[in-house]
């Protein structure tokens, strides 16, 4: 079920007259888990009984750390959590990458390296990291584990962020599960708005994009230079303006129903720097890596080298993590590269540099980037990537809907570094905003793409 479906409307509509119709906490939040369940099983229901297995296990697990005062018992504890947690996403995501990497020595040995036909469970990467950190918080004394089993089953399986975050922490989301919201006009309003921007972006915008992008990334051999950069560019808006429209309409729907979620974009495109595009792109998944991974292995506080090699395994695992193929784990060495040049630069390269040079160079190494992330493989990112920097000949194609949309994408995060922010975001006491939201609901009537469009990061 997609947040730009029809039945999606249905059962929304549906969910929010529940929960605000009852008062009593443990109905609503029970109404809350089985609607989250229902969306899940949507998919397919056998994962549900998987969604359940993950939070039974660390639900009994956080509290065994957390009424012992044995620290070995406490650790063993944890790589339980992590070894569970981590072989379940390792099983579904990755077995079948890396049975398929090693079959040159598995064949050479005499053994077959048939792989399986397992499904990806949509949203495991999400669900798996947002359950991880909540039994490392617990084990690091840092939080509380919850007492109430269905309020912990609702932490973790609540639809509007269940499938690709954002990723909420326990300590962010377990509090607001803990008492019953009130209502507000304004959040109210608010979560719409918010809902009906990533509508916008995933329906008008990214999906006119992906079918570029689609068609180049296909056949990377027929077309010429310009029309791959142009391909490029319009990924690039794509995944942008595709995920972040997720999430926007992930937060907004929980507003809706009367709960705050983290931000997860702010204009990365904006970025004067790779650090800065980190700080700026999928910010929950940052945050993520950055106190469960790149901290844990000693952050900066060590030797240069040691730094440098945190950067690197931080963002390798981070490409990783986001698919099962060697163009993500490039993707990762890239951007951990760039992180280490960016690094050890610094007392070298002046900061006074303007800053659209910066800017420029940041872009270069994320366009670059997206084309590694978007290949079907490595031969076709090297065709791509020779046809960015090689001029040639092929079939120009510069399609007037593509360039819109990217005129508006570009628009879009200018006006965002003026005082038109604010009117952009429909303000609740604005004379004009009924009139553009009549007029926004309309476009997605008349203009949404015809067949099924998922969302990019429901691979993931």
């Amino acid at each position: 079920m997609l947040f730009t479906q029809p039945e999606f409307l249905i059962f929304f509509l549906g969910v929010l007259a529940a929960v605000w119709m009852t008062g009593h906490l443990p109905l609503r939040n029970a109404i809350l888990l089985s609607a989250s369940y229902y969306f899940y099983a949507y998919w397919d229901v056998r994962f549900c009984l998987l969604l359940v297995f993950s939070t039974l296990i660390d639900f009994c697990i956080s509290h065994a750390m957390d009424s012992s005062v044995n620290a070995t018992f406490r650790r063993r504890l944890l790589i339980l959590s992590i070894i569970v947690n981590l072989g379940v996403l390792g099983f579904f995501k990755y077995f079948n990458f890396f049975i398929d990497s090693a079959a040159p020595i598995i064949e050479s040995l005499g053994a077959s390296a048939s792989t399986l036909n397992i499904i990806l469970p949509v949203g495991v990467s999400f669900y798996t990291f947002q359950t991880l950190s909540y039994t490392i918080d617990v084990y690091r004394r840092v939080l509380r584990p919850s007492k109430s089993l269905l309020e912990f089953a609702l932490f973790v399986a609540f639809f509007p962020q269940l499938v690709a975050g954002p990723i909420v922490r326990a300590r962010e989301l377990l509090p607001q599960l803990a008492t019953t919201p009130t209502w507000s006009n304004r959040r109210f309003y608010g979560g719409f708005q918010q809902l009906l921007r990533g509508a916008v972006k995933k329906v008008l915008m990214a999906d006119r994009l992906g079918e570029m992008a689609d068609v180049v990334f296909a056949n990377p051999d027929f077309y010429s230079s310009s029309t791959t950069w142009l391909a490029v560019f319009a990924y690039a808006g794509q995944i942008y303006l595709d995920f972040s429209g997720y999430t926007d309409m992930a937060i907004g729907a929980a507003k809706m129903l009367g709960y705050r979620f983290p931000k997860n974009f702010r204009h990365p495109y904006l970025a004067t720097s790779m650090a800065d595009f980190w700080h700026r792109w999928h910010m929950t998944l940052s945050r993520w890596l950055r106190d469960y991974l790149y901290i844990p292995l000693g952050g900066s506080r060590k030797s240069s080298a040691v730094t440098y090699r945190n950067l690197m395994l931080t963002m390798t695992l981070g490409g990783l993590w986001h698919g099962a193929a060697w163009t993500f784990v490039l993707w990762g060495v890239l951007h951990g590269t760039a992180l280490c040049v960016e690094r050890s630069t610094r007392g070298l390269i002046p900061l006074q540099l303007p800053k659209i040079v910066r800017w420029t160079g940041v872009m270069i190494v994320v366009q670059v980037g997206w084309v590694l992330f978007r290949s079907p493989d490595l031969q076709a990112a090297g065709i791509m990537l020779q046809k960015m920097i090689v001029p040639s000949l092929g079939i120009h194609w510069y399609p007037p809907l593509v360039i819109g949309v990217l005129g508006c994408l570009a628009a879009e995060h200018l006006a965002w570094m003026t005082s038109l922010r604010r009117a952009m975001r429909l303000p609740w006491d604005a004379w004009y905003s009924p009139i553009a939201t009549t007029v926004i609901l309309w476009a997605l009537l008349l203009y949404a793409p015809a067949g099924f469009q998922p969302f990019v990061y429901f691979q993931f």
